[in-house]
């Protein structure tokens, strides 16, 4: 006797101990001592900043946006597999127990952002608003709640429509609403809250509507999701550890590739210099997380206020992109034909100690650049000469041992 309760809850036992495996090693002791910088240092000045908080100062429209961003964020994770086309579309009238769990394993999961978001958001509102009583805030936080569930069911209705601009209108048409309620809300204008709120069910309903005239659900779109979801968090594992079940991706970067090409001479001692570089353009999101790590870090230097804080951020996120860009010496693990080039091993790990000391070089001088636009010359001198010693010890130390 098919029970898809039962089917649901292999899937979820399988999926938890496929995801705390690797979130181990994410968090590991580098990763957390580095969140742990980050929590502490930007709670002391986000306390400190909110002291001198502007009476015009948009707290409405900031947490309105952010608010209605994160409910209207609200993807549905099935636990779907290929196979799954095959056996399962046939008993897609018993499945009702294993979507339902779906809905509620993808509620569940998503309130740790909620939390997040909500947290972080309470002494902004209450600096803004000190005239509200407290419970006014725990009102808001109520129809976040609810918000996010009603946009996680309309989610789920909307995935029967194969359309993708019906679904994009219909996202777009929500998103927009959402933003409105929790501006109004945040504003104190309940009136126009509710009225936003009635403008909000009516899409609600029109998406269930839509979804009853479909003769049943769009399977190969709910798997693409579901997929595509996955191989995002595997690729982001991946910088960490080795993952087996990440599909890479290959994106062409002609105009990167042929700078790269003209500086690297045509000889057989540079084959991993190669190799090394065109996998960082190419392959993975490794380019991505490097560009993300010298923004993130490059904004944390402009905004603190505090001149060595400043240069503990630089040399933090110069060492974190150091680490992650460790992973490309396995990036080609799985591919026999390294093992055939005939090339000393040990030119590998000189090509890649080379090219991790240039990327950290780069992201060094931009940090320094930065110190010179905010008129920090001390924090120049020391982030750029700090930063390049950070890096030769770095490289010549840890990561020269972890290549032995």
């Amino acid at each position: 006797m098919f029970n898809s309760h039962d089917l649901f809850m292999k899937r979820f036992s399988t999926h938890l101990k496929d995801m705390s495996r690797y979130l181990k090693y994410i968090f590991n002791g580098h990763i957390a001592f580095a969140m742990l910088f980050f929590i502490a240092a930007l709670a002391y000045y986000y306390q400190q900043w909110l002291t001198m908080l502007p009476e015009n100062f948009p707290t409405a429209w900031i947490m309105g946006i952010v608010l209605g961003l994160v409910v209207s964020y609200s993807p549905v994770r099935t636990l779907l597999k290929e196979p799954d086309l095959v056996f399962l579309i046939p008993a897609e009238h018993k499945m009702g127990a294993y979507f339902r769990n779906a809905l509620i394993y993808s509620f569940v999961i998503q309130l740790y952002l909620v939390a997040i978001i909500v947290a972080a958001f309470g002494p902004l509102y209450f600096a803004s608003y000190p005239e509200r009583p407290g419970n006014t805030y725990l009102l808001t936080i109520a129809v976040v709640l609810i918000f996010k569930l009603w946009n996680l069911i309309a989610n789920w209705w909307i995935l029967r429509i194969r359309e993708k601009n019906i679904r994009m209108i219909d996202q777009l048409a929500r998103v927009f609403l959402n933003i409105a309620v929790f501006y109004f809300i945040i504003r104190g204008e309940m009136l126009l809250a509710g009225i936003t709120t009635i403008l909000f069910v009516v899409i609600f309903l029109y998406d269930l509507s839509l979804s009853r005239k479909q003769a049943g659900l769009a399977w190969e779109l709910l798997l693409e999701k579901d997929q595509h979801r996955m191989q995002s968090f595997y690729r982001f594992a991946n910088l960490f550890t080795d993952v087996p079940h990440l599909k890479n991706r290959i994106k062409p970067r002609h105009w990167l590739v042929s700078l790269v090409e003209k500086r690297i001479p045509f000889e057989r001692k540079y084959t991993y210099d190669y190799l090394l570089r065109i996998t960082f353009l190419r392959g993975g999101d490794y380019l991505s997380m490097y560009i993300r790590l010298i923004v993130l870090g490059g904004l944390f230097i402009y905004f603190i206020p505090n001149v060595w804080v400043k240069i503990l951020f630089a040399i933090l996120f110069v060492y974190m992109s150091l680490f992650q860009m460790m992973t490309l010496y396995q990036h080609h693990r799985t591919i026999m034909w390294l093992d055939l080039y005939p090339v000393e091993d040990e030119n590998r790990k000189k090509a890649l100690l080379k090219w991790l000391v240039q990327l950290a070089i780069v992201q060094t001088i931009l940090y320094a650049a930065v110190f010179l636009v905010t008129e920090a010359y001390l924090g120049f001198i020391i982030t750029l000469l700090g930063g390049m010693l950070f890096t030769y010890l770095f490289t010549n130390g840890y990561v020269k041992q972890k290549l032995a």
